[in-house]
């Protein structure tokens, strides 16, 4: 996909280096000279996938162990440095945008997949691993790991971890909290934190893992991590559906996850104005008409191929008996299975023209019709010819927005008021699995309390006091 979506240039600078040359020789001192590169090497670099101007940054760092990372950190905040981490560039809420007086901590060499235990179930991984490698390698053992999302192929466990990935599958596996078992994180001042536990129970004080997962590396550089597998599924139904309202969402949602009790792993809702951009012409095949206000991509898992497929087509003829849905396409191929899911994840379609405005928000189900529409009303009060495209994960109270303004000049405060703004009135969050970076930070607020937020401060003070990982990132200075 295309650099297409551009959230903002509004991003906190790093603290000042007061010594850029001395760092740079320092780092080169721990890495070698070939895995520290200067500023025109790095303006060669995108500065992310969402954001294709040059990256800035002093010096980008490659480091390949954790020793090696804690001896980074461990320079960098005795002379006050800012060190802002990178995995696979996705994030989406402009975390690894850096500005030249930063070091940039990249772990594209520590990608290894250490060990894969079969009996345990799990995998030990070091951060910069891709999450598409760690997939295909636990496959090869007849496992799975569940984690999955659109950037599956350029996205790290690092990355993940930092930021709590969600995805696809959360329905039925949960986020990436509740898949890592264990992890090593080198802390601001080069301490190394590593607590690799391998069982799924371990009340043995604190669980300090959890002080690195979610925090988007503010509290810690994540280095490596022990993660919880599965058996691969003996079978897998797909299908896409049509509904004509939101009622009939909500009801065939109910009926699938009652009939197909535990099996059900995605439930991804789309509205039409989504499907019927990323199907018009040069996008995707439509499977289905193009004229439904809504549309269900879905999967089912399980232990007996024959009995499943059955069953998969027994619920969807009942479904259509009951019409909760209008009309559905089983897909009878690898290549057909892909189609469908290319529906709901690649979406070039709605990123052009640019600017377009990227949302991840959570809310409950219930609230989710009202809400879309004051978003849409919202949207198309502020521009004359601004679009808004709906979808999400929904069984999870996820929903994803696509902003497109169509109007020249910096729209982005207004379109973040368009969906923030009524997101209140439910009780909802402005990230649910995102993260907050800096492209949420002055609505943060808006999702958490006074007090919640003195304690990530008071987190951050304690485990980072000179403010040298990732600053201006989930809390402003």
């Amino acid at each position: 996909m295309t650099s297409a979506v551009v959230y903002t240039d509004r991003h906190c600078s790093g603290i000042k280096n007061k010594n850029l040359n001395g760092i740079s020789r320092t780092l080169e001192d721990i890495v070698g000279e070939s895995r520290v590169i200067g500023p025109e090497q790095i303006a060669a670099r995108a500065t992310s996938y969402w954001n294709s101007t040059p990256m800035q940054a002093t010096a980008l760092v490659m480091p390949s162990s954790t020793e090696e990372v804690a001896a980074i950190l461990k320079a960098c905040n005795e002379v006050g440095q800012s060190v802002i981490t990178h995995g696979g560039l996705t994030n989406c809420v402009a975390a690894v945008e850096s500005v030249s007086s930063d070091v940039v901590l990249s772990l594209e060499k520590m990608n290894r997949v250490i060990e894969i235990d079969p009996v345990g179930a799990t995998v030990t991984v070091e951060a910069g691993a891709i999450l598409q490698n760690v997939q295909d390698a636990v496959a090869l053992k007849g496992l799975r790991f569940p984690l999955d999302l659109g950037a599956r192929g350029s996205c790290t466990i690092g990355g993940n971890i930092a930021t709590n990935a969600g995805g696809i599958n959360v329905l039925r596996y949960g986020m990436m909290r509740t898949l890592v078992l264990g992890l090593e994180a080198v802390m601001a001042d080069g301490t190394v934190v590593a607590s690799m536990n391998r069982m799924l129970k371990n009340n043995a004080g604190y669980d300090t893992k959890q002080l690195f997962i979610g925090t988007e590396g503010t509290l810690g550089v994540v280095t490596k991590a022990v993660l919880r597998l599965f058996p691969q599924p003996a079978s897998r139904q797909n299908a896409l559906v049509s509904m004509q309202d939101f009622d009939a969402v909500v009801a065939f949602l109910g009926f699938v996850q009652k009939q197909l009790a535990g099996s059900l792993s995605a439930f991804e809702l789309m509205w039409g104005d989504y499907y019927q951009a990323v199907t018009d012409a040069g996008g995707h095949r439509a499977p289905l008409a193009r004229d439904y206000p809504f549309y269900v991509v879905f999967q089912a898992e399980g232990s007996d191929a024959d009995a499943d497929d059955a069953r998969f087509e027994a619920v969807l003829t009942e479904a259509l008996q009951r019409e909760l849905i209008s009309d559905a396409v089983i897909p009878k191929s690898e290549a057909e299975t892909r189609d469908i899911w290319n529906i709901r994840e690649e979406f070039d379609a709605v990123l052009k023209p640019a600017p377009v405005y990227l949302y991840d928000v959570s809310l409950p189900i219930r609230d989710m019709e009202s809400y879309v529409a004051q978003v849409k009303h919202r949207v198309s009060k502020s521009w004359t010819n601004g679009e808004c495209y709906t979808l999400g994960h929904i069984a999870d109270g996820n929903l994803h927005f696509f902003v497109a303004p169509n109007e020249a000049g910096d729209n982005h405060q207004r379109s973040d008021e368009c969906v923030y703004e009524p997101l209140g009135q439910s009780g909802g969050s402005v990230s649910a699995e995102h993260g907050i970076g800096t492209e949420k930070l002055t609505w943060l607020p808006s999702s958490r309390s006074d007090a919640e937020i003195a304690l990530m401060r008071t987190l951050k003070h304690s485990l980072d006091p000179a403010n040298t990982l990732n600053p201006g990132r989930v809390l402003s200075e």
